[in-house]
């Protein structure tokens, strides 16, 4: 692991402010070290056959299950997210590094039909150097995602985790690194300023993101100058649609689960509601229950509920009506109860950015056509729910949203595997899934004709 001495991170419980730990920031001397030896090294893992990287995953896979309770209290202490359901993240990414270790092995070329006398080949390599920036919310998934489908397709890794969760990534990598060749996989501490650094360097292939759509686009522009492939999912603003047909106590329930499983802070939460008004009176008097029903885990820290609190504060001076929650509780941590606002205007910064808190906004709509249109009406492009028991509309919705991931009657789930791609301000490229492998890969066509005999 990459260490430094000049700046450090300090880490707190969000739960009751106590300190966690302190993590000192890489230097520019030891992360140019890291990015040199991943260079130097990308050769000789390039060249490992597939089937022994993989292997190499699913020892590290076994690694993490067995101290995946280990992970996952280290992880509840830094973010708050609790311990229950940092375990399933943990477990969660011991079983990407499984499915990608049984993946890569069986990824082949093509051969294409040339002239009888020749070979066509389309054959994947790897792009060389990996550097993957992940967020503090699932840290341990989406890490294990990104660095297993690099490392499995013969790339070599640096991981800086988030300075939110720096002891979550320096644990993993530990765990992680005691299956692979020294120096394959390296982690680097830091803040956004080590992360900048990293994306704009020219001696890197990828930049794989997780996160915010300001720190997306940041990387996008490095990218643009080096040359780097720049992957990314950014941020979400995802809209749920309920229509007339559907029972209001059903979809509050729905509504709920999206807007505070997490205490909101999924990048596909759901971010602002659309009810018709048919069942609007019902649908908010049974979505105020659920809020007031639920005991909430800590937002991450108190700099973010302060950007959480200032966009509810901002709605209701703005004319939205606060139906429960919304004030910040006395004493230590940084908690934040579920809140529900109704009368929302379109122009509203909870109805057109992403919250990332316990916060369900919602706007009364008069048709499914103008729920369509306002839900579309948006710069992000993640994901959408639409619960209806209408065939016609669910069609609808799924061919129009400009989304990559529509659900219809369920704000979470969907088979193993699936892999969606961020459009607009959300990002590009597929973040998981077994397409994640051909984003980790370059292909080199090569055509072979026989010298001529003598």
């Amino acid at each position: 692991m990459i260490t430094g001495t000049e700046r450090a991170l300090q880490i707190h419980d969000p739960a009751d402010g106590s300190p966690v730990g302190t993590i000192p920031v890489a230097t520019a001397e030891e992360v140019d070290e890291a990015v040199g030896t991943a260079r130097r090294l990308s050769t000789d893992w390039a060249r490992t056959p597939a089937a022994e990287r993989g292997a190499a995953l699913r020892e590290a896979a076994a690694a993490i299950r067995a101290r995946a309770d280990d992970l996952a209290r280290i992880n509840c202490s830094e973010t708050g997210k609790p311990v229950e359901e940092s375990l399933g993240g943990v477990l969660a990414g011991a079983g990407t590094l499984e499915q990608y270790a049984e993946l890569c092995p069986l990824r082949g070329g093509r051969t294409l039909l040339g002239n009888h006398n020749a070979t066509d080949l389309m054959v994947p390599e790897p792009r060389g150097v990996v550097v993957a920036l992940t967020p503090w919310n699932d840290p341990v998934a989406v890490a294990c995602g990104l660095i297993g489908a690099a490392l499995v397709t013969g790339n070599t890794v640096i991981h800086k985790p988030s300075e939110r969760c720096p002891h979550t990534g320096a644990r993993l990598g530990q765990l992680l690194t005691q299956a692979l060749p020294e120096g394959v996989l390296q982690t680097v501490q830091g803040d956004g300023e080590v992360g900048a650094g990293l994306a704009a360097r020219a001696d890197v292939d990828v930049i794989a993101h997780v996160g915010s759509t300001a720190t997306g686009r940041s990387i996008a522009a490095a990218t643009a100058a080096t040359g780097a492939k720049a992957l990314l999912e950014n941020g979400g603003n995802d809209p749920l649609i309920v229509d007339e047909d559907v029972d209001p106590v059903w979809a509050a329930g729905q509504a709920a689960l999206g807007a505070f499983a997490n205490s909101g802070q999924i990048c596909v939460a759901v971010e602002r509601i659309y009810v018709h008004r048919a069942v609007a009176e019902p649908f908010l008097s049974a979505l105020v229950a659920e809020a007031q029903s639920r005991v909430l885990a800590p937002l991450v820290d108190r700099r973010h509920r302060e950007s959480v609190h200032g966009q509810v504060r901002q709605a209701v001076e703005s004319g939205a009506e606060l139906l429960t929650g919304g004030e910040v509780p006395d004493g230590p941590g940084a908690h934040y109860p579920a809140t529900v606002l109704s009368s929302c205007g379109p122009n509203l910064d909870v109805m057109r950015t992403e919250t990332f808190g316990p916060v369900a906004p919602v706007a009364v709509v008069d048709s499914f056509d103008e729920a369509l249109r306002l839900a579309a009406d948006d710069e992000y492009g993640l994901a959408a729910t639409v619960l209806t028991g209408s065939q016609a509309n669910a069609q609808r919705a799924w061919r129009e949203l400009p989304v990559g991931t529509v659900k219809i009657n369920a704000v979470f789930g969907g088979a193993p595997g699936g892999a969606a791609q961020p459009r607009a301000a959300s990002g590009a490229g597929f973040g998981y899934g077994p397409e994640l492998l051909d984003e980790m890969s370059q292909v080199k066509v090569v055509h072979w004709e026989p010298a001529p005999g003598r």
